[in-house]
């Protein structure tokens, strides 16, 4: 038996379905990675893979950047966990306010799902109001009041509504089309009771979906309008897309942030930050509750610092090479898929990017479960075989790393090529 199957084999027997995150796994089995570096992974039948998965996004800088690590080895010495202020805190949540102009103070924890779970409860503690409006397709997390109609793995598995879910809390989440703001008026004018709206400023979770024309600004203006804080999820596209996130590409300032992986590059943590007005109800000295034992554990801390001060040294040239790589890849694609009549969408922004095989734009959630997944699923497999390791689902995004060089976009143009052959069969 090969070695990956068998470790998934064993995994099954401790693990539900063997994997500790549903879109981890794919037919037949996932391979299980032994090491890292750069650009690459390696599995423990020591076969390479150039790595466009990069930790769903939070890799910016590819694994084990070396500034990075060597900041996060001098503090492994220090101590991992002091369930004390550190100075570091401070210094990290400087750093990001410096980055997000939004940002007035800084609240940080762990993961993504715990930052946007505290981000709704700081805009009902504000508002006094219990209705929060998501979008169709938008994964923030997997809690109960945004796992409803949510992207990433809930989408890739068929799942709407998780069982185990709350009607009681599912029913006070108002769900809207991403990307027509007609429906997202008619709500706001239909209910008087809406907390806040929270959204990904670009849906990287339902695949990549960018936002149309005005929408964003729109969404901001109404929710200005009609005095509901605006909570921007930022957990991919917070240091991701610019040093300031979605909101600095698009020029707009939201009333709460919440971010995560690219953050720290693959270290653990998250952040939700915003005006002080509303991040001021945070206890102790407020009344909306928020703790976490490893909440601002000084070894993420520290590898988050070493993060953001990377970005903003390399910043003039990082950001301009990943969206120099992803524009001519996506456009060498988008020519091989049209050359072979392949019907297909390639949506692309920054250093991200995902092809649908369907016939028409993908715009919303609607119209990206309308691809042909299995298509999808028939080019990963390919990729896999050539040595190209992407997200397994048609509902994530493929992500570049500062580590990628010409010569594995290269290689990988050349899989993709061959991967495409086998879907026009």
């Amino acid at each position: 038996m090969l070695k990956n199957s068998k470790l998934f084999s064993d995994a099954k027997k401790v693990i539900p379905s063997g994997v500790n995150s549903p879109v981890r796994y794919f037919e037949p089995y996932p391979f299980f990675t032994k090491k890292a570096n750069g650009a690459y992974i390696w599995d423990e039948e020591n076969n390479r893979y150039i790595d466009f998965c990069n930790g769903y996004g939070a890799l910016l800088f590819g694994h084990t950047r070396k500034e990075i690590i060597d900041s996060v080895s001098k503090q492994l010495s220090r101590g991992t966990l002091y369930c004390t202020p550190t100075e570091g805190e401070t210094e990290l949540s400087k750093l990001i306010t410096q980055n997000f102009p939004s940002i007035d103070k800084v609240r940080i924890m762990n993961t993504g799902g715990e930052a946007t779970m505290t981000a709704i409860r700081l805009a009902r503690g504000f508002t006094k109001k219990k209705k929060i409006i998501k979008f169709e397709g938008c994964y923030h997390g997997a809690h109960d009041a945004v796992l409803v109609k949510a992207g990433s793995g809930s989408a890739h598995n068929g799942i709407s509504v998780s069982d185990g879910g709350l009607d009681e809390v599912s029913k006070n989440t108002l769900v809207v089309q991403y990307n027509n703001i007609e429906d997202f008026q008619n709500t706001i004018k239909k209910h008087k009771d809406i907390a806040g709206v929270i959204v990904e400023p670009i849906l990287a979770n339902m695949g990549l979906i960018l936002p149309e024309k005005n929408f964003l600004l729109d969404l901001r203006k109404i929710t200005q309008e009609n005095n509901i804080p605006l909570i921007f999820d930022e957990v991919v596209t917070g240091f991701r897309v610019s040093p300031g996130g979605a909101q600095e590409y698009f020029g707009i300032k939201p009333d709460l942030t919440t971010m995560a992986k690219a953050l720290s590059n693959g270290f653990t943590i998250s952040a939700v930050g915003g005006k002080k007005e509303i991040m001021n109800l945070l206890s102790p000295e407020g009344k909306v509750y928020q703790a976490g034992t490893f909440s601002g554990n000084p070894v993420s801390v520290t590898a988050a610092i070493a993060s953001i001060k990377l970005i903003n040294k390399l910043k003039n040239k990082l950001y301009s090479k990943l969206e120099k790589f992803n524009l001519l890849f996506s456009t060498a694609l988008d020519d091989i898929a049209t050359d072979m009549n392949i019907p297909h969408q390639i949506n692309f922004t920054a250093s991200m990017f995902q092809i649908f095989f369907t016939d028409k734009p993908v715009t919303n959630y609607e119209t990206s479960k309308m691809a042909d997944a299995k298509k999808f699923m028939k080019l990963f497999r390919t990729l896999l075989q050539k040595g190209i390791f992407i997200p397994p689902s048609q509902f994530e995004v493929v992500f570049m790393s500062d580590a990628h060089t010409q010569n594995d976009l290269n290689k990988t143009l050349d899989a993709f090529y061959d991967g495409l052959k086998l879907v026009k069969r």
